[in-house]
């Protein structure tokens, strides 16, 4: 067996996670433009500081996208067709993109992150169903890895290249060179995706009757998962809300905040791929547990936390501990999705992540000022019982291997 084969790589996989590299990539690119652009527009409706305005912004595009995923997902189930689905999306994407540049005040804005929230919203749970259909149960975990792994890339690439961009051509170019990245993504999938070469147990069958809210898709199993990913979530991004606390506490600067916050992505880029391919060894189930476990020392490990060397290891640890739970959760439902629900089941996973980035801000924020470690105690509490409810209720899909004789 090849070393991509071991890793669960096959061009349908390689497309699908270069087209979520280059559509990460562009939508990134909005973290360091749309502060700059939102204080550029005119805004006769809204007398707001441009921080607030950037945060509405930035929350409806995030409402939109939670909202409409499961949605999304039951779209994709119903028109059989998920390549097309994600077609769509990433068109959506890019328009919404593009159309920045026609805007001539902020209000103009939530019509654009409206458009880009459904596109995204399209795209990822169409896109989970085709990682599933597209990798078999013994490399899964590897295969989910690959693709987080170009996901976390893109968004770390995109901030950088929005910047520079910017600095050096301006704003219609930064949207330009988005709108084309994720046209890009979308001539991936639709030169190197072929459904009709897909397994036929796993596609859609078109005959049998469709629910729209089936008990069997969304069954404990599956929601015990997306339940562990919202407190996995939770812990990683209450961080985002207190960088005045710490930089007041540790005496850093805003370039030290975010020197420790990119040790998330660090812990997460280097273990990814290694820790999917170990569950696909020793089970899916055993390395969500460990690592929804030691998410709990990590976080609190974050509250306590002196030095900007501190803070920067305990995001490291929470990367690392993040990539056990998130690439593995993904498998797992995969493992367990039901022919014509794979877009539906994988939804529940891929929603948790936004409503565990939407949640755990706010807990931080609320619980801080009560005293500065509660909000680390109370998400490493929900990583205990995330942990508790997968053991309980989450099966195992990886059977032992048995051991060679000689």
């Amino acid at each position: 067996m090849t070393i991509a084969e071991r890793l669960g790589v096959n061009r349908v996989v390689v497309a699908l996670a270069f087209a979520r590299l280059t559509d990460a990539i562009g939508n990134s690119m909005m973290a360091v433009v749309l502060p700059l652009y939102v204080a550029d527009l005119p805004s006769p409706l809204f007398d707001l500081p441009t921080a607030f305005l950037v945060g509405l912004l930035i929350s409806f595009y995030g409402i939109v996208n939670t909202v409409l995923q499961p949605f999304m997902g039951v779209l994709a189930d119903r028109v059989g067709s998920r390549k097309r689905v994600i077609q769509i999306g990433l068109v959506l994407m890019s328009l919404g993109t593009l159309s920045f540049v026609l805007a001539e005040q902020y209000s103009h804005l939530f019509l654009i992150r409206g458009l880009q929230g459904i596109g995204v919203a399209m795209t990822v749970p169409a896109t989970l169903a085709l990682m599933t259909a597209a990798s078999v149960k013994s490399t899964r975990g590897g295969s989910m890895g690959v693709y987080s792994t170009a996901r976390l890339v893109g968004f770390a690439l995109g901030p950088l290249m929005g910047g520079f961009l910017f600095d050096h051509f301006g704003f219609v170019t930064v949207f330009v060179v988005g709108a084309a990245l994720m046209m890009l993504g979308w001539l991936l999938v639709t030169r190197w995706v072929n459904e009709d070469e897909l397994p036929a147990s796993e596609l859609p069958k078109k005959n049998e009757p469709f629910k729209m809210f089936d008990r069997s898709i969304w069954s404990k199993e599956v929601m015990g998962l997306g339940l562990a990913t919202i407190a996995m979530t939770i812990c990683y991004s209450m961080l985002a809300a207190l960088e005045n606390e710490f930089n007041a506490k540790l005496a850093q600067t805003a370039f030290g905040f975010g020197f420790a916050f990119s040790g998330l992505a660090v812990g997460r880029l280097l273990f990814q791929i290694p820790i999917g391919r170990l569950s696909d060894r020793i089970g899916r189930k055993p390395v969500i547990i460990r690592g929804l476990i030691a998410m709990a020392p990590a976080t609190i490990f974050l509250g306590y936390a002196t030095t900007t060397g501190m803070l920067a290891m305990g995001r490291f640890l929470q990367g690392m501990t993040s990539a056990a739970i998130s690439s593995p959760a993904f498998a797992l439902v995969g493992d367990m999705a039901q022919a014509g629900g794979e877009a539906r089941q994988m939804s529940v996973v891929s929603t948790g992540f936004f409503v565990g980035a939407a949640i755990g801000p706010l807990i931080a924020g609320g619980l801080v000022h009560v005293w500065f470690q509660l909000p680390f105690v109370v998400g490493a509490v929900l990583c205990v019982l995330g942990a508790v409810l997968v053991y309980r209720v989450v099966p195992e899909t990886i059977t032992s291997r048995p051991v060679d004789p000689t």
